[in-house]
């Protein structure tokens, strides 16, 4: 048993991400009046404050047609499952920005766990929620209550201590934290702030931003929903 324990934590996969591209065909310069506007409406992300996980890339689409931008967040890895073989070696996810005609901010869209929430937003700054270690992006303020179930913060809480041996073996392949090692009401703490528009490594317009993706993120990446 001991063996083969190390033959599958060997065999883990490990990121790849790389270098950021320059001059990549099909993305939008840095004056161009759609890259400055996915900047200007870049949510801010609100990090639990013992995220360790860092957000290595982030690439920003425009819709051709529609007024929607996506924002692709690439993560260097996801807390569970991170030794078991041929699993993807980094965390993608992605949140959605609408607008209007006056370029405000009226809707918000964000990928959590095979769902996709919504809510109008104010016509103000977007700011979003990053869950620990997992990074499922909330609405900023979300109530836990509309989380589709069973996929709520409650559950993801219980698997940080049911789940700790999957922890412990991802932290044989890649440094990652050891546990949650504080309680329920840390966990829904949202303190950390980052500033998104600074962190945009390519701005393009495009219906599909598969090819620029695979560029920026690499070969293996999650691949999830394009528009909402």
């Amino acid at each position: 048993m001991g063996l083969t324990l190390v033959f599958v934590t060997a065999c883990g996969p490990h990121a790849h991400i790389p270098l950021r591209p320059t001059n990549l065909p099909g993305t939008l310069g840095p004056s161009d009046n759609g890259a400055l506007l996915a900047r200007r409406l870049a949510p801010v992300l609100y990090l639990q404050t013992d995220e360790t996980f860092p957000l290595a890339r982030v690439v920003a689409v425009l819709h051709p047609t529609r007024r929607v931008i996506a924002y692709h967040l690439l993560w260097r890895d996801d807390v569970h499952g991170s030794w078991i073989p041929l699993t993807i070696p980094t965390d993608e996810e992605v949140l959605w920005v609408g607008y209007d005609s006056t370029y405000a901010p009226i809707d918000v869209w964000t990928y959590w766990h095979g769902s996709i929430l919504h809510t109008p937003w104010p016509r103000s700054q977007v700011a979003i929620d990053i869950q620990w270690g997992k990074h499922g992006s909330m609405p900023r303020n979300v109530r836990q209550s509309d989380l589709p179930r069973p996929r709520t913060l409650n559950f993801f809480y219980a698997m940080t201590m049911f789940g700790e041996p999957d922890i412990l073996l991802g932290d044989m392949t890649r440094k990652g934290p050891l546990c949650f090692c504080h309680g329920y009401t840390r966990y829904r703490e949202f303190t950390r702030p980052v500033l998104l528009s600074s962190k945009i490594d390519v701005v393009a317009r495009t219906d599909d931003p598969r090819p620029i993706l695979l560029e920026v993120f690499g070969s293996k990446y999650s691949n999830k929903h394009q528009w909402p």
